[in-house]
Order: C-alpha cells, then sequence, then structure tokens
C-alpha cells in the first residue's frame, strides 16, 4: 500500500469536486485563503475562494458528455502535517465534438488544519512547450 494514500484519497475528493462542480466539497477541502497561480487566466497570484466559487458554480469545464482526470508522475513529499504533490494532470473529456484532452503541470500544497486537510496552495504550469489554443 502506498504510504501516501491519505494524502491521494484526498486529492481524489478535492479534484472531483472542481470537475462535477460540488462547491461545497470543494470549499471543505480548501483553505478560505488559498492562494495560486493558473497561468492560462491569469499571470498573477490569485487569492481566496472568490474566483474558484464562481467558476464551480458556473461548470467551468463546459458542458461534456462524460469526463475523468489522469494524475501522472505523481509524487509526495509529505513533512507532518504538511504534504506537497506534484503531478501531470490530464483532464478527458467527451462531448458532440468528439473526446478532448487538456494538460499541465500541478503542485499542490496541503496542511492539516483542525485534523482535516485542506488544500491552501496551488500552483499551474504549461505541460508542453510553445503553448497552443488555450494553453492547457
Amino acid at each position: 500500500m502506498d504510504e501516501h494514500q491519505e494524502i491521494w484519497g484526498f486529492l481524489d475528493r478535492h479534484l472531483t469536486a472542481i470537475f462535477n462542480g460540488d462547491w461545497a466539497t470543494y470549499a471543505t477541502t480548501t483553505a478560505a485563503d488559498l492562494s495560486l497561480y493558473e497561468y492560462w487566466i491569469i499571470p498573477h497570484r490569485q487569492d481566496g475562494l472568490d474566483f474558484h466559487k464562481f467558476m464551480i458554480e458556473n461548470r467551468w469545464t463546459g458542458k461534456v458528455e462524460a469526463q475523468r482526470y489522469d494524475l501522472f508522475e505523481k509524487r509526495c513529499q509529505r513533512y507532518g502535517d504538511t504534504a506537497v504533490v506534484t503531478y501531470t494532470l490530464m483532464l478527458s473529456q467527451a462531448g458532440e465534438s468528439g473526446i478532448r484532452h487538456r494538460t499541465h503541470n500541478e503542485s499542490r500544497t496541503i496542511v492539516k488544519i483542525d485534523g482535516e486537510w485542506r488544500v491552501v496552495h496551488v500552483h499551474k504550469s504549461p505541460s508542453s512547450w510553445p503553448l497552443s489554443g488555450d494553453g492547457h
């Protein structure tokens, strides 16, 4: 069994909430003072949850018939009640125009706060260069 299964299980719950438009679960798995970099949205740090609440409640992934995510080159570095996870994320979506894949690299810092894991920081970067299309 993977020594970091608790972290990977938490991350699956967190990411599934994002892709399924589940704001309530996202809010319980994310710190209120979240900081993040999403290179394809704005090249500056975003703070807090307001922007993501809007994106999640309005189904930022678009209308799709089915979707799944996969994590490649996963790594977990755990230091007590803090974990840094890094991976390449591939989001696959099926819709009227066929199947579309989007990829990018992510780092997420996860901290146990009051006994519960929460994402406190996210950094996303391109998984290929040069960027094409919408960049992810």
